[in-house]
């Protein structure tokens, strides 16, 4: 069986204020189109469809028109992650069209999709984002105590239901979604944080048993079949969503279910956007390199000892994708936290000590006259209001 894995699309993301819809949309395309080529059986999404509970109307209707697009190709097959609302995306669930399945119900995660090909059954089981303060008591024992407050003991708790059921279907094979953080994954600075007790992740070791782990959440596309003892897979997000990502091969992942469960998985590389880049230097040498950059969304990383004047002026004239701009001065030692302002000092030394921190050198004597001459007329414009 051909199986297409593509999970956190986040639709409705904005990148540092830039909208992702027309590089969402595109990538869309590419994946229907790839569906249709590799005549894949089905394509299943475990979860962060949408970034947030409720999306903005063009990522629902993009969301409808693709699914209804992959539809025609293949069966699609999704469950609800962390960012999305499992209420929302569930609702109508039954009232979907044919080859449509969307796995948000917790108490029902057992109940399986059920597919064939010449080899057999190949039941899909979908573990929707288990918040561990609700899926404690939906997944504890009918008349039992509650479950432990943890990512392991609820995500625990769904696989033995997962295995019970597929003992009922002898030498079926069988395919897992599944929204989590397995403990030895690389995450980013991008996906929302799953801390629940100090413990944001579920041991590996425990999710065994599965002929193929599809996972969702991380956004970079990585194997955990080592760490999981059975084949398991990110396949990652199709954008990225942070610069912390830049770097990464963005992919969709074509699994081969073989008969005996064999798995076979070829990375896809995704149609990922403009390039995400980080110039590193001093102004002067940012600037020297920024023809090249003039496609890329960049984040500028500005190391002169002071901060130089008309600074995001002077970058967005030379790199119009300008997104992110730190100022990083070399030489100087970090400051960890703002500087406490002491009860009863000086304004005038307060805005000294804000100007250094801010540039990076104390004032000189003709910027200081300016700060003294402000000051002054905000004390004279009170006294005349009193």
């Amino acid at each position: 069986m051909r199986i297409l894995h593509t999970s956190d699309w986040h639709l409705g993301r904005t990148l540092h204020g830039v909208d992702l819809h027309d590089d969402q949309v595109r990538f869309h395309d590419w994946l229907v189109e790839l569906a249709a080529t590799e005549a894949v059986d089905a394509v299943v999404i475990p979860g962060d469809l949408y970034d947030r509970a409720v999306p903005p109307v063009d990522a629902v209707r993009l969301l409808s028109r693709t699914v209804a697009r992959l539809a025609e190709v293949s069966t699609v097959i999704l469950t609800p992650g962390n960012h999305d609302s499992a209420t929302r995306l569930g609702f109508g669930a039954e009232l979907m069209r044919a080859g449509v399945h969307i796995l948000a119900d917790t108490p029902g995660l057992d109940h399986p999709v059920i597919l064939e090909d010449a080899h057999g059954e190949v039941l899909f089981f979908g573990l929707p984002y288990l918040e561990p303060d609700i899926a404690r008591f939906t997944l504890a024992p009918e008349g039992g105590e509650p479950l432990a407050r943890s990512h392991e003991a609820v995500t625990v708790a769904a696989l033995d239901r997962v295995r019970s059921r597929l003992a009922d279907h002898p030498g079926a094979r069988s395919v897992v979604l599944a929204h989590t953080f397995v403990t030895g994954g690389t995450g980013s600075d991008s996906e929302r944080d799953l801390r629940i007790g100090g413990v944001d992740s579920v041991p590996g070791a425990l999710l065994g048993g599965i002929d193929y782990l599809a996972l969702g959440h991380l956004h970079g596309c990585q194997d955990m079949t080592r760490t999981v003892g059975a084949p398991a897979w990110y396949s990652g997000s199709p954008l990225a969503f942070s610069f912390s990502e830049k770097d990464q091969r963005k992919s969709v992942l074509l699994v081969e279910l073989g008969a005996g469960g064999e798995v076979a998985v070829d990375r896809r590389p995704t149609p990922a956007g403009r390039r995400l880049v980080e110039l590193r230097g001093t102004l002067a040498q940012i600037l020297e390199r920024a023809p090249g950059h003039a496609e890329d969304r960049v984040k500028a990383v500005v190391t002169d000892p002071a901060r130089p004047a008309h600074l995001q002026e002077t970058l967005r004239a030379a790199l119009p994708h300008l997104l992110l701009t730190e100022f990083a001065p070399e030489g100087r030692d970090a400051v960890a936290i703002t500087p406490v302002v002491r009860q009863g000092a000086d304004p005038v030394e307060v805005m000294d000590e804000f100007f250094a921190h801010v540039t990076g050198a104390a004032p000189e004597a003709a910027e200081h006259a300016v700060l003294e001459d402000a000051y002054a007329a905000v004390r004279a414009r009170r006294a005349e209001a009193s």
